[in-house]
């Protein structure tokens, strides 16, 4: 059984500023890692978003043209070309993460998912390993929310609507914050019909009301449609074959419908603590799953670390960064 200063497991984005100080400081690290390394950000969040956002801009500079004295004729979307660069990007930053974590002195790489059978020992795949320190970093995914007849229907969340082989020709999306609106505003630039479905009365709930009053005047003026105030009902196949999807929701006391060829349900995140086994290591949740930490990323367990999206703080790329160098300062110090 190998033992380790640090176990580090998941390799979201507080791992490229955390992993190479420890290194540095001569200590044995293991990098826990079961799915692509990079975490959200770099394979299902910002740098694929990103990438798209670049399509979906430069599109609508095209179709603007001639408002700068550019005229533009009948200029098209490479849909296929506009997947397979942010299919190109990510999946070579994911790699170039993987090949500089791993030649790293006195790092070792467990491509595998972990589980905790006490609180310094973890189980990957087949081999135990043990750790003084364990820093928890694995992330959060889209949540399914219970909506009837939502197993029924082929829908998309932030990960799937990233690999769908064809532009959809019309998007409807549950829910108002911000992963609805970045997709939104990407797939109406490339040419798709968008329809935003909103349970409350304003857009990204959290934000000020001017702020969320800009961005929904930015979005109705590009001609996304956008309903508020309201509760879905359920959700059924139609069209021939059952290959469109509706979403029938009760808005002002009726009950209305809506028609797509593609449904994006984005209406929350779940952390991905499940499966971690973590009353075997005495690690507390709270009711949501999520990791409590104290103002150096503590759990409850004193040795045990939670950064980033598992322990429930902002689900930003900075704010995961941030844990990290807070971890960092601590344990420096230790």
């Amino acid at each position: 059984m190998k033992h380790y200063d640090v176990i580090w497991i998941g390799t979201g984005q507080a791992t490229g500023t955390v992993i190479p100080r420890l290194a540095n400081a001569g200590k044995a690290i293991a990098v826990i890692e079961g799915g692509r390394f990079g975490g959200t950000c770099v394979n299902v969040g910002c740098t694929p978003t990103k990438t798209l956002v670049a399509s979906a801009r430069a599109a609508h500079m095209a179709r603007r043209g001639a408002d700068f004295g550019v005229n533009i004729d009948n200029f098209s979307i490479d849909f296929d070309k506009v997947m397979a660069r942010q299919n190109a990007i990510r999946n070579g930053n994911s790699t170039s993460l993987e090949d500089w974590v791993g030649d790293m002195v006195g790092v070792d790489l467990y491509k595998n998912f972990a589980q905790f059978e006490d609180d310094h020992t973890l189980r990957v795949g087949d081999e135990l390993i043990t750790g003084d320190t364990i820093v928890i970093h694995a992330g959060a995914r889209s949540r399914a929310p219970d909506i009837p007849g939502l197993d029924q229907v082929d829908w998309l969340d932030n990960v799937r609507l990233l690999d769908v082989p064809a532009l959809p020709r019309h998007l409807v999306i549950i829910g108002g914050s911000y992963i609805s609106l970045e997709f939104a505003q990407v797939f109406r630039r490339l040419g798709s019909e968008v329809t935003i479905l909103e349970r409350g009365g304003q857009l990204m709930f959290r934000e000020d009301a001017d702020i969320a009053e800009i961005a929904k005047n930015i979005l109705f003026k590009e001609g996304i449609q956008i309903e508020f105030d309201m509760e879905i009902d359920h959700v059924e196949p139609s069209g021939e074959h059952g290959k469109l999807v509706e979403v029938v929701f009760t808005q002002d006391g009726e009950l209305r419908r809506v028609q797509g060829s593609h449904l994006m349900v984005a209406a929350g995140r779940v952390p991905n603590t499940e499966d971690l086994n973590l009353p075997a290591a005495g690690v507390a949740m709270n009711e949501h799953g999520f990791i409590p930490v104290n103002e150096v990323m503590q759990t409850n367990v004193p040795h045990i670390f939670a950064v980033g999206d598992v322990n429930g703080d902002a689900a930003f790329t900075h704010t995961s960064v941030n844990d990290g160098e807070i971890f960092w300062d601590h344990y420096r110090l230790i």
